[in-house]
């Protein structure tokens, strides 16, 4: 190991780029559909011999000196990105006679530039280098910043975080409630980087310990949160999931609406399995009304004949609003919830929008340019905070498509609902990893509040997943049909988790006084 970690470091050129870039794809794996989170040891090893190497001449300025590390980090960026997001780009090819072009953009565009922030926490933690372990706690520092604001900064983005791939199944996923995922992404590094130690064997010993010590406290929290703490034996509903598997080039089809529609009724109307109960609320997922309810009565009246008077549809649909005489009229990415008697009883509307999807960032810019990628003429209107959607008496947090990704825009709200309730449409990205990374990430969600969570799905993954994250009942991706399933309760993971809002701070605390403490010591020992 020793002289594998010396021949890493003292590369340089073409193979040390390539190298970079090959140890950030190889952290991929980590991710779903593979979920091989040992993969992330490597990456992370070799990352950090690779940034032991990363020197410039002492006389230098400051950020010549932070070029090489730089480059290093951008470079690791550069691979995982492309390897966890080539698949962005096949949504450009639904209309690929008007979006082919910005397939580049896609698939190397985007992760060119969220590589920038690996770029940073790499610069970063090079000023807090030195020797030993305290490399390794500048690493975990310098990440847990980077991953924040990669899901901040530009309406944020932070599909993918390096914390998922510590958390592949439920066992490993309760620290989340606790930490959350951006206390897990410094965590995750600190541990994912400790190998390195071994190549060095400069603070082998503590470094490797403690990062075993934090890998056997998830276990064991895992442990006694998913089957030590019973969760809440709440009064639930039987949720009907429809999953109707439209090809996104059939719903773009004018001509296919009425189809579309009729397929989603007779998926909502067939019988339960034999000895299930009737739902008592069935769910659509996004968008999956193809036109705007509320100028089609008669669709209101098809659902009243498919409801019984007891039952509630809750369907994602385009709402429009009127924006005043000689303007425009807005339209909303929204879910409805509709009654028996085919009345609309609420409405919640998509608050955090897809740029470039949804609305045009700099329109007028583009719009000079020839270029409008929105779905709807003007864009999507964005609600200005979210709504919980009320069903039966029961209250639910709707979290549209990517909106799942954002912890930190699940308001105090939830406290109060029965569920997550999450609707997209992943038949954009085909036979993907996207529609299962898309999944994990609703999943993560579902622990950190403590809710259930309700996900349905035009394709991709629809299940219903309780509040510890286990799928309790669900369609596997490319699957048509509809699964009926209980609500479970609610969990409340104890007295830690009050302090998850606080807890990352603490983290990245605890991570810089490590790296300070190390580096001082260095210091000394060398002057």
């Amino acid at each position: 190991m020793e002289r594998l970690a010396g021949r890493v470091m003292l590369l340089y050129g073409t193979r040390r780029a390539l190298l970079a870039f090959l140890a950030g794809l190889i952290g991929v794996l980590a991710l779903p559909p593979f979920g091989f989170f040992a993969a992330l040891f490597v990456s992370f090893t070799l990352l950090v011999w690779l940034l032991d190497g990363a020197s410039a001449a002492p006389e230098a300025g400051l950020l010549r000196r932070l070029a090489p590390a730089f480059r290093i980090g951008w470079l690791f960026g550069f691979g995982y990105f492309v390897g966890g997001l080539w698949w962005l780009g096949n949504a450009l090819l639904v209309e690929a006679d008007a979006f082919a072009w910005a397939l580049p953009l896609a698939v190397f565009g985007l992760p060119a530039f969220l590589a920038l922030y690996y770029g940073f926490a790499a610069a970063l933690a090079r000023l807090l280098w030195s020797d030993g372990m305290g490399r390794i706690a500048a690493l975990g520092f310098a990440f847990g910043i980077a991953e924040w604001l990669r899901g901040t900064l530009f309406t944020g983005f932070p599909w993918n975080a390096v914390g998922y791939g510590a958390m592949p199944v439920p066992l490993l996923m309760q620290s989340a409630g606790v930490v959350g995922i951006a206390g897990m992404n410094a965590l995750a590094v600190f541990v994912f980087a400790a190998p390195a130690l071994i190549g060095t064997r400069r603070g082998r010993g503590i470094g490797l310990s403690l990062a075993g010590l934090l890998f056997a406290a998830q276990l064991g929290y895992g442990y006694y949160a998913l089957y030590l703490v019973p969760a809440r034996e709440d009064e639930t509903a039987v949720i009907r999931l429809v999953q109707p598997v439209i090809d996104q080039a059939m719903k773009l089809d004018d001509s296919a609406r009425a189809e579309i529609f009729e397929r989603h009724l007779a998926l909502s109307v067939a019988k339960p399995a034999e000895g299930g109960k009737r739902p008592d609320i069935i769910v659509w997922p996004e968008t999956s009304i193809p036109f705007i309810l509320t100028d089609n009565p008669d669709a209101l009246v098809r659902i009243a004949a498919v409801l019984e008077d007891d039952q509630m549809l809750i369907a994602g649909a385009v709402r429009t609003e009127s924006a005043g005489s000689g303007k425009a009229p807005r339209y909303y990415n929204s879910i409805y919830s509709i009654d028996g008697k085919g009345q609309i009883t609420g409405a919640a509307d998509k608050v955090h929008l897809v740029p470039f999807g949804e609305y045009m960032p700099f329109a007028e810019m583009f719009e000079g340019l020839g270029v409008d990628a929105v779905a709807m003429p003007g864009g999507f209107s964005a609600a200005r905070e979210p709504q919980l959607l009320s069903a039966l008496g029961k209250g639910f947090y709707p979290l549209i498509c990517y909106e799942a990704i954002f912890p930190s825009e699940i308001t105090g709200s939830a406290d109060t609902a029965a569920a997550l309730l999450n609707v997209t449409n992943d038949a954009w990205f085909g036979r993907t990893p996207g529609p299962y990374q898309h999944f994990q990430q609703a999943q993560l969600r579902a622990v950190e509040r403590g809710l259930p969570l309700i996900r349905a799905a035009n394709n991709g993954i629809s299940a219903v997943v309780d509040a510890k994250g286990r799928v309790v009942a669900g369609l596997a991706h490319d699957v048509p049909g509809f699964v009926d399933a209980t609500v479970p309760g609610r969990f409340a993971p104890g007295e830690l988790a009050k302090w998850r809002n606080w807890s990352f701070l603490i983290v990245l605390a605890v991570l810089f006084v490590a790296a300070g403490i190390s580096r001082i010591g260095f210091g000394n020992r060398t002057n």
